[in-house]
């Protein structure tokens, strides 16, 4: 076995054919990482035969001393069943990265673990999985473990949807309250545009401060990516959520008046006038929520008469699939639920475009406790996603003294 330095079109030709090939495997995104102050660079593995069966894009930087340290997102694209495959290929990695100044080096592979269904209940098991992580741990690989929220470079979690079914059947498998939502956000006023021009300006207004990444990162990916790279935005009609909002209160206010009427109704029982004060204590607290929504909405026409834009995402599409590369919502207005409007639109959009599926992205490993981000498994999961869990991440140390002199220096870091 040899590593080999590849360059861009070799490397491409190869990863777009590896099984566990992924957008963060390729040469467009070095190109992005490259304008943030990392060096890139391929590398091959080849076997006895001169012949190509691995393959890594890493990214890097000087971090001390001259020393480098290096990641390979979503990567090494090798075949990781035999054991003493990849305790050579560890060898090889920790003589010649450590020749050139690196002294760790970080993978995380696109290797399942199990799949999962939107509870969290597991569907399907890669028999090898764990094989894979005792054959990393057992050749000089330090793991991460089986995290269950964003410990990780990536996340170990991503939530998808399947999307080569009759839309019909997708939106009615959708859980109760996403349909809600979603048809709530419909009733709200709430379009979902594509932008043509790909305004990154607009988008890193609901993107900046969540994501901490430059303005000019985006414009690269789209840069980069090219025609592979889609812009939503979800826009209110202002006028629209004005109408709706009256017509909600108004309607709301009816049926709390025959409702008053009810309880007054001298024939009623006990039990029966109960149910009527419960619903009628429900209906008040209706009434105040569109009673607000009926406020912001008429001072929303007033500020906004031609709309306003209030979430959006961008999306990359690869390999006959898409995927949600970064999404944001005004938090002033994420209670008319845009979001769920928007990746409903990115379902039935990709569907009619015979995409495979959509990867929401990262989710909390988590299914049955509380936690902070059960809202985000909400947003994501209620879609009737299948879930991916990924063996995780790894690092290995090639120079030791280096790396320990490092942390030893960086303790509190």
């Amino acid at each position: 076995m040899k590593i080999v330095k590849l360059n861009a079109s070799q490397f491409d030709k190869f990863a777009s054919t590896h099984r566990y090939r992924n957008y963060y495997q390729s040469s467009m995104y070095a190109n992005v990482m490259v304008k943030f102050g990392y060096h890139a660079q391929f590398l091959g593995i080849v076997n006895e035969q001169n012949k190509l069966i691995g393959a890594t894009l890493i990214i890097y930087k000087e971090i001390f001393m001259g020393n480098k340290m290096a990641y390979a997102p979503r990567g090494i694209l090798f075949d990781y069943d035999d054991e003493k495959s990849v305790k050579e290929l560890a060898d090889k990695l920790k003589k010649v990265l450590g020749k050139q100044g690196f002294m760790i080096l970080r993978i995380d592979p696109s290797i399942p673990l199990s799949i999962r269904d939107s509870d969290g209940s597991i569907m399907n098991i890669n028999n090898k999985g764990n094989t894979i992580i005792d054959n990393l741990r057992r050749s000089g690989f330090e793991y991460k473990g089986k995290t269950l929220f964003f410990e990780t470079e990536k996340p170990r979690w991503e939530a998808l949807v399947l999307l080569q079914r009759d839309i019909r059947e997708i939106f009615a498998k959708l859980d109760k309250r996403t349909r809600n939502k979603v048809r709530r956000a419909t009733n709200s006023g709430i379009i979902i545009v594509k932008d043509q021009n790909k305004n990154i300006n607009t988008l890193y207004n609901f993107v900046g401060a969540k994501e901490r990444k430059p303005l000019e990162y985006y414009r690269k990916i789209c840069e980069k990516f090219e025609g592979d790279v889609d812009i939503y935005y979800a826009k209110v009609n202002t006028e629209t959520f004005l109408i709706n909002s009256r017509r909600n209160y108004e309607k709301e206010i009816e049926y709390n008046e025959s409702l008053s009427n009810r309880i007054q109704d001298i024939n009623l029982d006990e039990r029966e006038k109960n149910s009527y004060l419960n619903k009628k204590i429900e209906s008040d607290k209706i009434i105040m929520s569109y009673k607000s929504n009926l406020l912001k909405a008429t001072d929303l026409l007033k500020s906004n008469p031609d709309g306003l834009i209030i979430a959006g995402a961008m999306i990359i599409r690869y390999d006959n699939a898409a995927y949600l590369f970064v999404e944001g919502v005004d938090d002033d207005y994420s209670y008319l639920n845009p979001n769920y409007l928007l990746k409903w639109q990115l379902i039935s959009d990709y569907n009619s475009q015979g995409l495979k599926y959509i990867n929401f992205d990262g989710i909390a490993g988590e299914f049955e406790k509380p936690h902070d981000y059960a809202g985000l498994n909400e947003s994501k999961l209620g879609f009737n996603s299948t879930v991916t869990e990924y063996i995780g991440e790894f690092d290995i140390v090639l120079n030791n003294f280096a790396y320990n002199l490092y942390k030893k220096l960086n303790k509190k870091k």
